[in-house]
């Protein structure tokens, strides 16, 4: 019996079939999981081109992987690096506009866990992905989810920023002068008076450089206190966080603050506390901010 070879269109098509395959495998692999701060595993089958950062501290990382160049929206409240200032502002944190946003097609976007827009965001079919920075270690979490959202090399994004902030914060803590080690330090985050505690990345920062913080860890990270708990406290140096670029009046009774009669108080204007108050990759400069402090006022 003579051999036929298959006709020629059968052939084509095992080997399209065999391409779609394989090219079917290759993408399935090429795909990015990653999961949020919810706890919510999400896909994407390539780097978002499109994003809304609506978190001042992931628009910062972000920029800092090299990544800038995807943003096409950020909060009100973004403003480093200078080219942010350039992008349309879609509200704050707390109060984005959602048709904003929308209008502008993104792949993905950035935000706050306690927002209270994703669940909207994601009934109009845009994806979310919600972070929380709380600590040195929610940081650099956040630093890593970023970093694999974008297919950015851990070696060369997170991994990298960590080591820089890591090795910021001990040079800052070795940079101190003997009489600032284990200062009793308050540092007052916003008007409230709202604290940042021990277990907030601002109160980390502090036991690193060697301060004790007078915000006990089960208040919370960012607890709002009385005036009257830090009079009682009576911290040898007092720090805040001025964002309004307004004389500070201080709170009743905190004249008779003993740091306060002495000049250990240190204001930063709004160019630091951003710095300050912001879970990302400036960390390192705030570390060298705090510890300028209690150098200056702790000679």
């Amino acid at each position: 019996m003579s051999f036929s070879p298959p006709p020629l269109r059968r052939l084509l098509r095992a080997a399209v079939c065999t391409l779609a395959l394989a090219g079917s495998a290759l993408a399935a692999q090429a795909a990015i999981h990653i999961t949020d701060d919810r706890g919510r595993t999400l896909q994407f089958n390539e780097p978002p081109r499109r994003v809304v950062s609506l978190l001042p501290s992931s628009t910062e990382s972000l920029c800092e992987m090299q990544q800038c160049e995807r943003l096409v929206g950020v909060d009100r409240y973004s403003n480093w690096p200078e080219s942010v200032r350039r992008l349309p502002k879609v509200g704050g944190g707390i109060d984005p506009n959602i048709e904003a946003i929308v209008a502008l097609k993104p792949d993905v976007v950035l935000l706050s866990v306690n927002s209270r827009v994703s669940d909207r965001l994601e009934s109009l079919g845009v994806k979310v992905v919600a972070l929380e920075p709380k600590t040195h270690a929610d940081v650099r979490r956040v630093l890593t989810t970023i970093g694999d959202l974008f297919a950015v090399p851990r070696a060369q994004g997170a991994d990298r920023l960590w080591r820089v902030i890591d090795a910021a914060v001990q040079a800052a803590a070795q940079s101190l002068p003997p009489k600032a080690r284990g200062a009793r330090v308050y540092f007052e985050v916003s008007r409230g008076p709202y604290a940042a505690g021990q277990p907030s990345f601002i109160g980390e920062t502090l036991s690193r450089l060697g301060a004790r913080n007078v915000v006990p860890a089960e208040l919370g990270p960012f607890p709002r206190l009385s005036p009257e708990y830090v009079l009682r406290s009576q911290p040898d140096v007092v720090m805040v966080s001025n964002r309004s670029a307004q004389p500070l009046a201080l709170y009743p009774g905190w004249n008779r603050l003993a740091a306060i009669k002495a000049g250990r108080l240190c204001v930063f204007g709004p160019e630091q506390s951003d710095v300050l108050v912001r879970p990302g990759p400036r960390m390192a400069e705030a570390a060298r901010i705090m510890a300028g402090c209690l150098s200056e006022k702790l000679q």
